[in-house]
């Protein structure tokens, strides 16, 4: 496969992001209203628009940032407002409303392979179509796989420590989410010191290997496909 420029990467991985992203924070709102909170649908959030979930330093800066070095991509989106008082069964409600985050990641990543089948069967005939959406589907398989494993991680205030402090007896609970005021810096200290590519890198292989034997998708053909995208 051909390397792309600086433009074709932004127009394959902008749309792939964007959705990511946008149906992640949508699908725990979405979750939240079902167990009794309207926050997310009052403030106008449970929209696929994704101007109105935007982050300004997760949805634009640190995306346009890695295109620019070449590393791989991924984002992230305004926290979808929950208000856990309204729940109705809270402590358990808040795993539930966390969990739904990256299982809309897994839907979207199924979606994506999908896509990827159709531009590899259109590829003799429509060659002008099935390129791009071979491309965009490979950066919608990454993002999706990548955020899935990296929210699911038992990190507060990750979607993977809400869940984790929503199986937890009350007073140890309470003690694991002291941590989540340190959180972000404890992931900017393992993403620097590359742990983090350590930690995920192989729970991101196994996912992509159980799918692409489940939907016959060649694993050389993909990594071809993003080490040209990235």
């Amino acid at each position: 496969m051909d390397e792309v420029n600086l433009i074709q990467r932004i127009v394959i991985w902008a749309l792939p992001v964007l959705f990511a992203i946008t149906v992640h924070e949508v699908a725990h709102g979405w979750m939240a209203l079902k167990l009794g909170d309207r926050t997310a649908m009052m403030l106008g959030r449970l929209t696929l628009n994704p101007i109105k979930h935007i982050d300004p330093i997760g949805t634009l800066l640190v995306p346009a940032l890695m295109l620019l070095v070449g590393g791989f991509i991924f984002g992230w989106a305004k926290p979808v407002p929950v208000t856990w008082e309204n729940l109705r069964q809270p402590k358990r409600d808040m795993a539930l409303v966390a969990a739904a985050g990256p299982l809309a990641n897994l839907a979207m990543m199924v979606f994506w392979v999908v896509v990827l089948k159709l531009g590899l069967a259109l590829a003799e005939d429509f060659s002008w179509v099935a390129q791009p959406l071979t491309y965009m589907s490979v950066a919608g398989i990454f993002i999706n796989v990548v955020l899935m494993v990296l929210n699911l991680l038992p990190l507060p205030p990750l979607d993977g420590g809400r869940v984790v402090s929503g199986l937890l007896p009350d007073r140890l609970a309470w003690h694991y989410n002291r941590i989540e005021p340190y959180g972000f810096l404890i992931l900017l200290v393992l993403f620097f010191t590359q742990v983090l590519g350590k930690i995920m890198w192989p729970i991101i292989s196994a996912v992509f290997g159980g799918l692409f034997l489940v939907a016959a998708v060649p694993w050389d053909l993909f990594m071809n496909i993003l080490q040209a995208i990235i």
